[in-house]
């Protein structure tokens, strides 16, 4: 399966105005002065975010290291968090697992995402410890935040959500018809959903583009991040966003460093045979590793590096990388999402502290929300 390079496309050249030196490193001018500031803190490990077109923020908190008491969370204005949609779906428990219907409850959430319409999608991987998964479990589902109940359940069987796969995180085209979604897990693909009609289509699956890169080790605090056991990070195709004319893909793997496109319209088009929509996907640049993507209204796309504890913006998706804002207290960076005035909230997941990588921390860990303060959006 042969990638193209984005150097010399004609469908995309105006878009992918691939700027990048070699690994990376940024050229041209520098962007905006930015800060941090504390949205939230929490007692367990959160992983997405996502802010409603009402202001309204909601977070996830998946089951790796511990039977986590709630897996999704509206954040309220005073910091603290709500059971979303309500206490019921949030009832899993592993060791509740032969007593609870696992299409209505929450059970390895990883992803929350709020679309143009006003709706915010849960989707739910639903493999506690990235292991195992739970059958009928993964799932993506709508709820009204108004009414906090759940609108529609698409589940996914396992030509879509395998043994071993890993639904990580899901954008949405700007009509609100179809879903994206990266795979993560031990072998990297794209889900493609109908929303209307429910129905998903596994792509590129084992495709270069969606799998981990074998001359990447990902690094944190200077040093590569191994388990006890002597595994390093293994996560394939994570992050993911959408253009703001819906018009083209991009995803990366985290144990990656390059960026890659697609034309939505080559996604939606199922008369294309596996060798002609690999021949689409294209090269876009190179962000390093990289775990959350997010393109803001305004086309700038923003990266969060997990390696230098930093936010990193391009100004356009093939433009330079310049560092957006770094602090030590972005421990793992993971999720973006952009609200209603603009503003780009990130979690800090610290996955480098995870008793996976370090016993003595146990399986808890505090982790925050945080808004990017930056200069021109104040």
């Amino acid at each position: 399966m042969r990638l193209r390079s984005v150097v010399g496309s004609l469908s995309l050249a105006a878009l992918l105005a691939a700027c990048t030196t070699p690994g990376g490193t940024s050229v041209g001018s520098a962007p905006p002065a930015a800060g941090l500031q504390t949205v939230a803190t929490f007692e367990h490990q959160v992983t997405g975010v996502t802010v409603d077109p009402a202001g309204r923020i909601f977070v996830n908190f998946p089951r790796w290291t511990e039977d986590t008491p709630i897996s999704v969370a509206e954040v309220m204005k005073d910091g603290s968090t709500r059971a979303f949609p309500d206490e019921g779906w949030n009832a899993w428990r592993n060791s509740r697992k032969d007593e609870l219907d696992p299409r209505t409850h929450w059970i390895c959430v990883q992803s929350v995402v709020a679309d143009r319409q006003g709706n915010v999608w849960v989707l739910d991987a639903a493999a506690p410890a990235q292991a195992t998964l739970v059958p009928m479990g993964p799932k993506l589902v709508k709820v009204d935040p108004v009414g906090r109940r759940a609108l529609q359940t698409i589940g996914f069987d396992e030509s879509v959500a395998p043994q071993g796969s890993y639904l990580n995180d899901v954008r949405f085209s700007p009509d609100g018809r179809t879903a994206y979604i990266t795979d993560s897990g031990a072998r990297g693909a794209l889900v493609v959903v109908d929303l209307s009609s429910g129905r998903a289509r596994r792509v590129l699956d084992g495709h270069p583009s969606t799998q981990t890169e074998k001359d990447v080790l990902v690094k944190a605090d200077g040093r590569v991040l191994r388990r006890t056991d002597g595994r390093a990070v293994e996560f394939a195709a994570d992050g993911i966003a959408l253009s703001p004319d819906g018009g083209t893909l991009f995803w990366q793997a985290i144990k990656g460093k390059t960026l890659y496109a697609v034309p939505t319209a080559a996604l939606a088009n199922p008369a294309l045979s596996t060798q002609q929509l690999a021949l689409q996907v294209q090269r876009v640049g190179e962000n390093g590793p990289a775990d959350g993507l997010l393109i803001s209204r305004d086309g700038r796309m923003y990266v969060t590096a997990v390696e230098d504890d930093a936010v990193k913006v391009r100004q356009q998706p093939g433009a330079p990388l310049n560092t957006l804002v770094r602090a030590p207290q972005l421990r793992w960076p993971d999720t973006l999402a952009e609200g209603p005035d603009g503003s780009i909230y990130v979690t800090s997941s610290r996955i480098q502290d995870m008793s996976w990588f370090n016993p003595a921390n146990g399986p808890r860990l505090s982790t925050t929300l945080f808004r990017i303060v930056q200069s021109d959006r104040r």
